[in-house]
């Protein structure tokens, strides 16, 4: 069989090929999350943005899948991306063959869609030139293993960061952990707060169930309460002994209780327990804020490469919330009530994936 022919895109759908993908991405070194029928099949339901996914095959073995999410948007126009709301995702292949295909078949898939970019997030990359930009200077990566128990994994931590964590551990703080109606509830409440806090509209609530109910038991919510308030919160991901704390923030009442430093040592136990052996501290730019919050707990910076092409005469979309164009729009977002932040932004946030 050519391998030409059995590139193809698949409309995402219950049964098929989803669970030969899903052990195909699991068994590869380089799988993630956003890799999984799974992440673009949540996504699709819980913003309407459509999902694509192309698979390389060669006598009935997949060689190569590319997970993909046609992002629509009246302010942020449109783009084939891999993968929508996530910070990973691209090519995932056995042979350099079926990433040639795959980046090539990706590429005429946008062109179908009348996409004019095709946004690459991490995986086989392609070279710069031919119409592809590759960037290594935006975004770094932390990730590094778990300690054996409590006692290391305090001694794991930097010591300024590591006497906020003991201070936070003993503040009275409670954690609970789970999926249901209570814990979903609790997460959008303090996860909302935490992204209007910021300036950034809020994702549908709809996006979080729909992640959940379709990773199952490899995704849960930790939440940090304070007299029964829930004033920290993460939806975390498992894939592969990693966790990675995905979604997640805090109240203006969270700094001043340490409740971030207990929510992610409470992540870093509850993990373990679970059987990770590693945590995944997600992505952050360069020069801000969360990038140096994550030195601080001992996590040392990887570079992340990302890859777009832009059809002939095209500007890439921009929708990075640090952007200078947007510096009035936070401004002014951060001083929402929060009950018109919450009405307003999902339908904008919908499309900033």
């Amino acid at each position: 069989m050519n391998l030409a022919d059995a590139v193809r895109p698949l409309r995402i759908e219950e049964g098929g090929n989803d669970a030969a993908v899903d052990a195909f991405v699991r068994a590869h070194p380089e799988g993630s999350p956003f890799h999984r029928p799974a992440w673009i099949a949540g996504v699709e339901a819980g913003t309407g943005q459509r999902a694509h996914r192309l698979i390389a095959e060669r006598d009935g073995r997949i060689e190569g899948v590319l997970p993909l999410t046609a992002m629509r948007s009246m302010l942020f126009g449109k783009a084939l991306v891999s993968s929508g709301f996530a910070v990973g995702g691209g090519v995932l292949a056995t042979s350099d063959e079926a990433s040639a295909m795959l980046l090539a078949e990706g590429w005429r898939l946008a062109e179908r869609l009348g996409c004019p970019s095709l946004e690459l997030r991490g995986g086989a990359l392609p070279e710069a030139g031919d119409g592809w930009q590759v960037k290594e200077d935006a975004y770094a990566g932390f990730s590094r293993p778990l300690a054996a128990d409590d006692e290391a994994e305090l001694k794991a931590i930097p010591r300024k960061q590591r006497a906020e964590v003991r201070k936070a551990l003993g503040a009275g703080m409670t954690v609970t952990v789970g999926r249901d109606p209570a814990d979903r509830a609790a997460h959008y409440a303090v996860y909302s707060e935490s992204v209007r806090n910021l300036g950034t509209p809020v994702f549908p609530k709809r996006l979080f169930a729909a992640v959940l109910d379709r990773f199952g038991e490899d995704a849960d919510i930790l939440t940090i309460a304070q007299e029964g308030r829930p004033v920290a919160s993460v939806l975390s991901l498992y894939h592969g002994g990693v966790v990675m704390p995905y979604w997640g923030g805090g109240t203006w009442e969270a700094r001043a209780l340490r409740a971030n430093e207990l929510l992610y040592f409470a992540l870093m136990r509850h993990a373990r327990e679970r059987g990770c052996t590693a945590f995944d501290f997600g992505r952050s730019k360069f020069g801000t804020g969360a990038f140096a919050y994550k030195k601080n707990w001992g996590f040392e910076p990887r570079p992340l490469a990302y890859a777009t092409r832009t059809a002939d005469g095209a500007e890439p979309r921009e929708v990075n919330p640090l952007s200078p164009r947007y510096r009035m729009q936070i401004a002014v977002w951060k001083k929402l009530p929060l009950w018109v932040a919450n009405r307003l932004g999902p339908p904008l946030a919908r499309g900033l994936g």
